[in-house]
């Protein structure tokens, strides 16, 4: 067998689908991470034990390669990395420091504004006394309800607040997360966790306007100690934008249902209260041997030989999973090459100190392709396939939102394909993915197509292994 094998890869399976537009198909591309399986091959049954981190922590880190050998010379590999967070000793409610911040812009006249009061309303039943909690509401300019503890009177003065509030002017998104901060940072030292929630459409037409400009200023609230979490009200809301908040910023993303708001505040206000780690980030230190490294799904910053992964805050019993590629050239040896180092760095919540857990992945390299092939992973290849097919799946998600229907359903079918490598562990992804295929092949509006696309990124995410959408 030659060292590279020709395998029908996500790049060959998108070229049905441009064949089926008449667009010319991409070039094939060679295979060399010898992990999705060849025609006729048998199904990998080896098991390889997970690395895992010492200490005790709140987080743990666990991580294991796709094979006990990798090819020599350049080819590829994936690892898989499990961060987890314990059950705290005790199962005790962290008073959080909150803030809610709320769109009154023109853009959410009616049915959203009533869905923002309203979940507003929900979000003041739910704080407790010992929380202490700041009200914003925006449109050109900002109106602030000062901080305070969320007693009974305070509550009832809350309430009056958010009933007077009236839709108008433009979106100050940046300047209402500013004044929110300003609030919360008075009483950091003195609470564990603090936290932001944005309930918007996502249309910014005031202050900083530009995505990237909003990213930054989540993380760097985030950096002061500040999760945020992004919430889009109404069906046209802008989900990159409010993701992409939610993702630097450290908090949680999703869409703010009129008959789910009891249910999701429920939720943030629990991942507010038992959060064990904030300021959660793992880093892939990188050898020479490797040259580029692609973390799957999620976003990333390379610095050196150095990538940084910045996850979401981490309440007892939450994880993450990271399904990270590796370009490589090595040379054979019998002895373990060192081809990644990962730490997860977080803040232990419990003491407010900086943690660190660890683990080293290695494997030997090897000039015969079937060795190669015989000591792969059973459980990295699942994890490699859905990610490959989940990677079609985000994109057909893209496409149904520009209303592209053809390359949408294109796009799913690759998907469906890449999971049906792993057929038997991923029959509940392809059995859904198919539901979502006839739905969207059987909306009869646009409001329905969009909610398709919606739950087809809500779906991506979890399969990339995030817990941080709702």
């Amino acid at each position: 067998m030659s060292r590279t094998v020709l395998l029908l890869s996500a790049a060959a399976l998108l070229a049905l689908g441009a064949l089926a537009l008449g667009l010319p198909p991409p070039p094939p591309v060679l295979d060399t991470t010898h992990t999705v399986a060849t025609p006729d091959e048998e199904a990998a049954t080896e098991v390889l034990p997970w690395v895992a981190s010492s200490g005790w922590g709140p987080l743990t880190l666990e991580g294991k390669l796709s094979g006990a050998w990798v090819q020599s010379g350049p080819s590829e590999a994936f690892a898989v990395l499990e961060v987890k967070a314990r059950e705290p000793r005790e199962q005790r409610r962290v008073p959080a420091n909150v803030a809610l911040v709320i769109d009154r812009s023109g853009s959410m006249r009616g049915q959203k504004m009533d869905d923002a009061k309203q979940a507003a309303r929900e979000f003041i039943s739910q704080v407790r006394p010992e929380d202490r909690v700041t009200l914003v509401h925006y449109g050109t300019d900002v109106t602030v309800f000062p901080a305070t503890l969320a007693t009974e009177y305070e509550r009832e003065r809350m309430y009056a607040f958010v009933e007077g509030i009236q839709d108008g002017g433009s979106t100050n998104i940046s300047g209402a997360l500013e004044a929110a901060a300003g609030q919360l940072m008075g009483a950091t030292e003195f609470f564990k966790v603090s936290r932001i929630i944005l309930l918007s459409d996502g249309q910014p037409t005031a202050g900083l306007q530009r995505e990237e400009e909003l990213f930054a200023l989540a993380r760097t609230l985030r950096g002061q100690g500040i999760a945020v979490s992004g919430l889009g009200v109404g069906e046209n809301f802008n989900e990159n934008l409010m993701q992409g908040i939610a993702d630097q910023g450290g908090g949680f993303s999703g869409f703010l249902r009129s008959e789910q708001l009891a249910e999701v505040f429920t939720r943030e206000l629990e991942q507010a209260t038992s959060t064990v780690a904030r300021a959660v980030e793992v880093r892939l230190t990188l050898p020479p041997a490797v040259h580029t490294v692609e973390v799957m799904g999620v976003n990333t910053v390379r610095e050196g030989n150095e990538v940084r992964v910045p996850l979401y805050d981490m309440a007892g019993g939450q994880s993450a999973r990271l399904v990270v590629k590796l370009s490589l050239e090595t040379e054979a040896s019998d002895d373990p090459l060192e081809l990644l180092v990962a730490t997860v760095h977080y803040i232990n919540v419990e003491t407010g100190r900086p943690a660190e857990a660890q683990v080293a992945l290695t494997a030997k390299s090897t000039e015969k392709s079937k060795l190669v092939r015989a000591h792969l992973d059973k459980d990295v290849r699942v994890h490699a396939h859905r990610a490959l097919g989940t990677q079609q799946m985000r994109a057909a998600a893209e496409e149904m939102k520009r209303g592209n229907r053809q390359s949408a359903l294109s796009l799913m079918g690759s998907a469906r394909s890449l999971f049906g490598a792993s057929a038997s562990a991923l029959s509940g992804d392809i059995a859904e993915l198919d539901r979502t295929r006839d739905a969207y092949e059987n909306a009869q509006s646009e409001s329905e197509r969009r909610d398709h696309a919606r739950s087809l990124q809500t779906k991506s995410i979890k399969n990339f292994g995030q817990e941080n959408a709702y």
